[in-house]
């Protein structure tokens, strides 16, 4: 987990307080203590950072200042020893931000964010804490540690001279203010972002506006009109979740293009949460960090710490990719244009459209309704098919446990231990639902990382959806789609559950960030596995699983639509790309409508984040420049699918245990091109991921 550590020099509070504060006391429990979720308020969280962050930055000046010479243990054993406080807290911070966001919380984040910058620089920025690293990253002697020791002061001193450690002082001040700058106008995007997304809906006022819903969209329209207290029958959330199942299936295409139009305006609407000055802001404040630090541009600083390391090969990528997907997508338009007008529709296909008339090709072509096979997915079973592909690959086994606090009623926790030897190596927490104050999307958390350092330290792992919950009487249904998520998701807790590593630092998921969706996209396979289908994939009625003519028929069906994610995925990653490669102030609109322009853009879609609403690259650094990184990693998963493939098939015990052995368990303790090439025998080669998309190969590598 990558803790932001930032703030400044702060003034403890009275001892007192701090004794009370909940947040500053050591988790205590079962499974080497646990986060006290039923004891924290957000009105806790300033003293307590306050008094944390003071700590760190006490910690970090022991081990500057130590008269010794450095040495692995007193300098880098010692800083991954050190802010076990703010650790702790940051973690829970990051829950309450992503899960649990308020006014009242909103306003903490908000004064809090720039002091997290200024503090995470005065560490990155502390001269003598360098020289003690820069000592031992040149000393022959550390020749002699671990090849995982090693590994780790390489990390430290990269990440330093990445974050300016060489600079000269007026250049170190003047990254800090950036960093701080950068850090409030994160905040101020995210906080945009959610407010257009919980303020904006679509009310359905009358019996016709539900024509053409499946049972389980309409009942959670319905409920979640009644969570809003709305005068109406149904609400349309302006969530993916809510959005592109009423895109799909809702036969009032009028209802439809609103649908459509709050999703891609959000952030993009004139008002007091437009995102587009503050982006032009973030994109301004990076170029000028970049330069400072001797890049020429943002999205060059971006790679350096990246497998891809040089931005036009990202765009090479993309580019191999983006040209027969457009070809795909302009087949697949021409045969749901066909269908309007056979219909009589005096229309051409838009992009509110495209959704509707897919689902009506895919019928046609394939005989195949996915109100079809929705009844089969539910979210409990599909859960249980993880957990038993889990035991499968990794031989883990889960036990649902109700002795652990949760900050939820929603959250569920499970108990991970090993099926063979029975050792308990993680918990896994499970908040599958959407609700008000919960960002939108998928995405996994490690509340705790796995380490070894003093003792074996069991990690602690979330994954967290934004499904609809619907009637309470009914089970969960998901879409083919948000099943693959769910399991894409789980891939990345394995990543995290599996790891075998000394040093905090080096756990899990802790890897470069075109890497980390490798192991989360591979795991996606396993659902379409006739032991997964036929196990776990029950008719909710009947109890019956999957047909197995209608299996047959989702794997014709497999590669349809690969066209439309594709375009809608790389058009992202290529306008991200672009924007962090520019060197002068852009408009946003201007900019990508003449990237798309550039591009050929398919009309009848739109990127899957436009750029007022792309929170993956201007809610923090995590994806800017790095977008590109689901592709890249695709390349790498399509090629480790097809070890299987060349073996004895998905659950071949020999493949699986080189996949833990070098890809899920090692975190970044080894060079991930390193790791993936003692998984497989060579590099990637990406005419694999060619194939897995049915996409003509026109570049052997």
């Amino acid at each position: 987990m990558t803790i932001f550590l930032m703030g400044t020099t702060f003034f403890a509070s009275n001892a007192q307080t701090n004794a009370e504060n909940p947040l500053l006391k050591n988790w205590t429990g079962p499974y080497g203590g646990v986060p006290a979720f039923d004891q924290y308020k957000v009105s806790d969280f300033k003293p307590a950072l306050q008094f944390a962050i003071q700590e760190k930055l006490n910690e970090i000046d022991v081990i500057a200042n130590n008269p010794k010479a450095p040495t692995f243990d007193n300098t880098i054993a010692a800083l991954e020893r050190s802010g076990k406080t703010i650790t702790r807290i940051a973690t829970v911070y990051g829950i309450f931000r992503s899960n649990l966001s308020s006014p009242e919380f909103n306003a903490v984040d908000t004064e809090m964010s720039p002091k997290f910058s200024e503090f995470t620089d005065k560490i990155n920025q502390n001269k003598k804490l360098f020289e003690r690293v820069a000592t031992l990253y040149n000393s022959k002697e550390s020749k002699k540690l671990t090849s995982e020791q090693q590994r780790l002061i390489w990390l430290y001193y990269t990440d330093f001279v990445r974050e300016g450690a060489k600079l000269n002082e007026a250049d170190k001040a003047k990254v800090a203010k950036i960093n701080a700058e950068l850090a409030s106008l994160y905040t101020k995007f995210s906080q945009n972002l959610l407010a257009e997304e919980h303020n904006q809906y679509v009310a359905l006022k009358t019996e016709a506006d539900f024509d053409g819903l499946p049972p389980e969209v309409k009942n959670a329209a319905m409920a979640e009109a009644k969570e809003r207290k709305l005068d109406a029958l149904g609400c349309v959330a302006n969530t993916r979740s809510s959005i592109e199942p009423f895109l799909t299936f809702s036969t009032r295409r009028d209802l439809r293009e609103k649908a459509f139009d709050i999703f891609v305006k959000r952030g993009d609407n004139g008002n007091a949460n437009d995102n587009n000055s503050t982006l032009v802001s973030i994109l301004k404040l990076r170029q000028e960090k970049a330069k400072l630090l001797g890049f020429p541009t943002f999205a060059h600083w971006s790679l350096s710490n990246k497998m891809a390391k040089d931005p036009q090969k990202t765009l090479d990528l993309m580019m191999s990719v983006w040209k027969p997907a457009v070809e795909k997508v302009h087949d697949d338009v021409a045969e749901m244009q066909k269908i309007v007008d056979a219909e009589g529709g005096n229309f051409k296909i838009q992009p509110w459209d495209y959704r509707f008339y897919a689902e009506k090709v895919r019928k046609a072509k394939y005989d195949l309704d996915q109100n079809e096979v929705k009844p089969y997915l539910q979210l409990e079973k599909l859960r249980e098919g993880m957990f038993w592909v889990a035991g499968e690959l990794f031989n883990l086994q889960f036990k649902q446990i109700t002795n652990v606090p949760v900050y939820h009623p929603d959250v569920r926790v499970w108990e991970v231990s090993n099926k063979v030897t029975g050792k308990t190596v993680g918990l896994w927490y499970f908040d599958p639902y959407a609700r008000a104050g919960k960002r939108s999307g998928a995405w996994m958390n490690a509340y705790r990382d796995q380490q070894k350092l003093d003792g074996d330290v069991l990690t602690i792992v979330s994954n967290n959806c934004n499904f609809i919950k619907g009637s309470t009487d009914e089970p969960i249904l998901v879409s083919w789609e948000d099943a693959s998520t769910l399991f894409h998701e789980f891939g990345h807790a394995l990543h995290g559950l599996c790891s075998n590593v000394t040093y905090p630092s080096l756990a899990g998921t802790s890897v470069a960030r075109d890497y980390v969706e490798f192991p989360s996209q591979l795991l996606e396979h396993w659902l379409a596995t006739p032991e997964v289908l036929n196990k776990f994939a029950l008719h909710y009625k009947t109890n019956q699983p999957l047909p197995k003519a209608l299996v047959e028929r989702i794997e014709k069906a497999a590669n349809f639509g690969e066209g439309f994610s594709t375009v809608e995925t790389i058009s992202s990653s290529l306008v991200d790309m672009k924007l962090h490669l520019a060197t002068e102030t852009i408009d946003p609109h201007k900019f990508e409508k003449e990237t798309l322009d550039a591009l050929n853009m398919p009309s009848e879609i739109v990127m899957r984040h436009r750029i007022p609403q792309f929170g993956h690259i201007f809610s923090g650094d995590g994806y800017s420049a790095g977008y590109y990184s689901y592709l890249w990693a695709d390349v790498i998963n399509a090629d480790a699918w097809e070890a299987f493939l060349e073996g004895k098939g998905p659950y071949d015990k020999a493949v699986a245990k080189r996949l833990y052995d070098n890809v899920f368990s090692v975190g970044n303790t080894i060079d991930q091109e390193k790791a993936y090439e003692n998984f497989r025998g060579r590099a990637p080669k990406s005419d694999a991921l060619m194939r897995a998309r049915n996409f003509p190969i026109t570049d052997k590598k």
